[in-house]
């Protein structure tokens, strides 16, 4: 069935697929990590019982959102020795060790504290669990930084040398590893979106039961209002800080990705005296051109260089084969701009309905914010296309290439493995994502049973002893 297929090409996009996947989950419970932490101090600040209901109405789809995130973690990193074990063997001294590192902090961090607290509210004291809470939360932005810092890495690698006889890249200095030139503003523009992402799921779910209230008449509890006043605070603040974060990941990257840069803004062809904005057009790649183009008129050079009249390269300077698709980051890039800015409208539309007074009682902004409750997703699913793909031909940027680093596979072993992946993850994550949407469609309500009510079997550890007590002397 595969043998007419690349083996790499299958590689790349079994990769791509089980790495969507995750990617989604992290991108929730980061910020929803954060969100229960500020949920369970409202509570303990100001004992108002609309707070402890929305964290325990929270912190069961965080346990779900969480688990799946964590098994669909794993099978990525077997990938690594399997279909990319080439650039396992040579890239391995140099991310190894903050890989581990994400495991030994993050990873322990997060499972220690993590049943404290979804189950220990009742066992340790108010104190105790929000200190587990926050935990869980620190430990969620860890595993970020350790992940994103190899990432970026690849992306403008630092730090290292390459020994002549094996090709492999050595430490040298692993703070410049750490803390590669793109890795600051991959950190905060990613980890910003992920608050963005949770942000507006809770927004999403407080204007469905705002809107369901209103079309039975009722007046909405303080737990719907509470919550999508929260997320729409959170749009209103975060979004133009996305902006202006990703505006600055972008100036970085042309300074050390100038051919990514290029294919985002669709420049075949060098521009001397000033390059034109375009905001849609039909990369082609075969004829190296923009077709059916519209755009405004030296605006990308104001934008990057802040100069209408700045000269920018274009894809013309750049030999064939070390171009990357430009059809695909070219879109993906639009896609996800015009998803912030669509956040901005969004979050700005909150503020005029809140100083109306019309926050709760007006469904066009609900249906919006209902609308947009998924985006966030979408977003971060189309910047990590961008930036992805933009990388391409390489893996290590400039320095080991794509095909250069797969594993010496056929194509219907690879191909095989796909398959089995997409139908294991369609069933099992689509089953816990149905159940997810399950538990959002009920209103968190001010009776909202807590974790350990809903649970079937015993909570310790080491279960019940099956040795019924010894009677007590009279």
């Amino acid at each position: 069935m595969f043998e007419t297929f690349d083996a790499v090409f299958l590689a790349r996009l079994q990769f791509a697929f089980t790495v969507s996947f995750h990617f989604l989950f992290p991108a929730f419970t980061i910020g929803l990590a954060s969100y229960l932490a500020v949920l369970n101090a409202l509570w303990l600040w100001t004992k108002q019982e609309r707070f402890l209901n929305l964290f325990r109405y929270w912190v069961k789809i965080f346990a779900l959102a969480f688990a799946m995130g964590v098994v669909s973690g794993i099978v990525m990193s077997y990938q690594f020795g399997t279909n990319w074990s080439v650039f396992s063997d040579k890239a391995g001294p140099v991310i190894g060790a903050p890989m581990a590192y994400e495991v030994l902090s993050a990873f322990f961090l997060e499972a220690g504290f993590l049943g404290i607290m979804l189950f220990g509210r009742d066992r340790v004291g108010p104190g105790l669990h929000m200190a587990a809470t926050a935990m869980v939360a620190v430990g969620t932005f860890i595993s970020a930084f350790w992940i994103l810092s190899v990432n970026s890495w690849m992306h403008t690698p630092a730090g290292f040398s390459i020994d002549p006889e094996t090709g492999q890249f050595l430490p040298e200095d692993f703070w410049q590893i750490i803390f590669n030139p793109s890795f600051p503003y991959r950190l905060a523009h990613t980890v910003t979106a992920a608050y963005l992402t949770t942000a507006f799921i809770v927004g999403g779910v407080g204007a469905w039961h705002l809107l369901r209230h209103r079309r039975r008449g009722e007046i909405a509890t303080g737990e719907s209002r509470t919550m999508f006043s929260m997320a729409m605070w959170m749009a209103a603040i975060v979004a133009p800080i996305q902006i202006f974060l990703g505006d600055a990941h972008g100036l970085n990257t042309l300074e050390h990705q100038p051919v990514k840069v290029m294919a985002m803004e669709g420049h075949y062809e060098s521009h001397p005296e000033g390059a034109p904005l375009y905001l849609f057009g039909w990369p082609n790649d075969e004829t190296q051109t923009l077709d059916y183009a519209v755009g405004i008129p030296k605006l990308s050079s104001l934008i990057l260089k802040h100069s209408l009249n700045a000269p920018l390269d274009g894809l013309d300077t750049v030999p064939d084969e070390d171009q990357p698709p430009v059809f695909i980051v070219f879109w993906a890039f639009r896609i996800m701009v015009m998803i912030g800015f669509a956040m901005l409208g969004l979050g700005l539309w909150s503020l005029l309905a809140r100083a109306r007074g019309r926050l709760y009682d007006w469904p066009m902004l609900h249906r919006a914010a209902m609308l947009m409750g998924p985006s966030g997703l979408v977003a971060v699913l189309a910047g990590w296309v961008t930036t992805e793909v933009g990388r391409q031909p390489f893996t290590v940027y400039g320095l080991l290439r794509t095909a250069d680093s797969a594993a010496p596979l056929d194509a219907p072993a690879v191909g095989a493995s796909l398959m089995a992946f997409i139908v294991v993850y369609f069933a099992v994550f689509g089953a816990g994502t149905w159940y997810i949407l399950r538990l959002m469609g009920h209103e968190p309500s001010p009776a909202e049973p807590r974790l350990k009510d809903v649970t079937t079997g015993p909570t310790r550890a080491a279960g019940r002893s099956p040795v019924p007590d010894a009677p007590k002397e009279e």
